[in-house]
């Protein structure tokens, strides 16, 4: 029979999303079937709990109220963006040792990555016998190592199932609508509003990503064509579009950063505002309205994509069974699309320094040549993650006799 060879900590980090509580849950209860784990921890706010001893027993949730967590957005432990320093590791370490915890997994995005690295290293240093995991997560899409990551597909079906309405809102009224999606390098959550078409005049007609210059005139006249031809116009555009010199043009109008020197860039409809006013002067078109999604994007109840839930439980497993294997002392989860017309991915453990700090952005291949919409290869590397949305039919508008 096996023994306990230690306890076990778990941490929710970073911006949150509609089924990071899948990971959590996938990795609490794979733990709690090992004969080798001990106690499974939860720390509240990400390392500010470590750091607080702020610590959850989970072995005394009942696996009802786990899975009922599992189907419920954000981060039931509660999340925080901090960057530990040398000297947060050190008390990190003393709470780890005091606390008999041999396994530490932390569920997050880049930063949060860094932050597993950073904490991995310090261990190394000081001899730990502490085994530390990074579970992905992030609607922006942007980790490297991986295809996609949890939390895209269903911040990206909130995004596509948005523009659809939005579209539908403005196929009433008219004018033009300017919709402000998350996404501060990499347009990926903002490219998935081009799901919404299902007719060839269907909103959005102009998507626009921070892997593209954004040229303000060119951005008008872009409009105006639109409106010429369909008599009105929805547009997507990225929170991280940025100027010819590559600075985020609603950066101008925040001075907040975070701990890992990010500029606030969410919060504010103050883009949205911009690029209104640009089509009310400069092409004189007198409705225009602009919304800025912000945070909705990440824990809107009862539209997750079904794939996205699936693989962020797995990827949750995935570590801890990594962690219990013993082949790596760390690493980070990562999805791999498997080759072939039909779906189907796998899970690999990489180096954290893979995947810390850094991030990707979309490729060329998924933005068109004019950098006003997306590709069809996009659209296919989209749709299997988002999954199906919800049916439209529109009047064909025969005329009364």
């Amino acid at each position: 029979m096996a023994t306990i060879e230690g306890n076990m900590l778990i941490a929710q980090s970073g911006g949150p999303s509609m089924v990071i509580n899948q990971s959590l849950v996938g990795a609490v209860l794979t733990a709690m079937a090992s004969p080798r784990v001990g106690r499974v921890f939860g720390a509240r706010h990400g390392i500010a709990g470590i750091l607080k001893e702020d610590l959850v027993d989970l072995r005394k949730e009942s696996r009802r109220n786990l899975e009922l967590v599992a189907a419920t957005p954000s981060s039931a432990l509660g999340s925080v963006r901090r960057k530990p320093t040398p000297e947060d590791c050190v008390t990190i370490f003393k709470v780890l040792h005091r606390r008999g915890v041999r396994w530490f997994f932390y569920i997050g995005g880049n930063d949060s990555a860094e932050t597993v690295h950073i904490i991995n290293e310090e261990a190394r240093k000081a001899g730990a016998a502490l085994s530390c995991f990074h579970i992905p997560k992030t609607i922006d899409n942007d980790l490297l190592e991986n295809d996609h990551t949890p939390g895209y597909g269903s911040a990206a079906r909130f995004v596509a199932c948005a523009l659809m309405g939005d579209d539908l809102d403005n196929r009433a009224l008219g004018g033009v609508k300017i919709d402000v999606i998350m996404g501060r390098h990499a347009g990926f959550l903002t490219a998935a509003a081009a799901l919404a078409r299902t007719a060839a005049d269907d909103g959005p007609h102009l998507i626009y990503l921070p892997e593209r210059p954004f040229d303000p005139k060119r951005f008008v006249a872009d409009v105006q064509l639109v409106v010429k031809r369909l008599g009105r116009c929805v547009v997507a555009v990225s929170e991280g579009i940025s100027d010819a010199k590559g600075v985020a043009i609603a950066a101008k109008f925040s001075k907040e950063k975070d701990s890992h020197g990010n500029v606030q860039l969410s919060g504010s409809g103050a883009l949205g505002d911009l690029l209104a006013e640009m089509i009310r002067v400069q092409a004189g078109i007198k409705r225009v309205r602009a919304d800025t999604f912000g945070y909705l994007q990440r824990s809107f109840p009862g539209i997750a994509s079904a794939v996205d839930a699936r693989e962020a439980r797995q990827a949750g497993i995935e570590a801890v069974k990594a962690a219990l294997a013993g082949k790596m002392s760390s690493g980070s989860v990562a999805i791999k699309r498997l080759p072939g017309s039909r779906y189907a991915v796998r899970y690999e453990v990489v180096p954290l320094r893979k995947v810390a700090k850094n991030t990707r952005g979309m490729p060329a291949a998924f933005i068109n040549k004019a950098g006003n919409d997306v590709t069809g290869s996009f659209l296919d590397y989209a749709r299997p993650i988002v999954g199906p949305l919800p049916p439209k039919a529109l009047l064909k508008g025969v005329r009364a006799s």
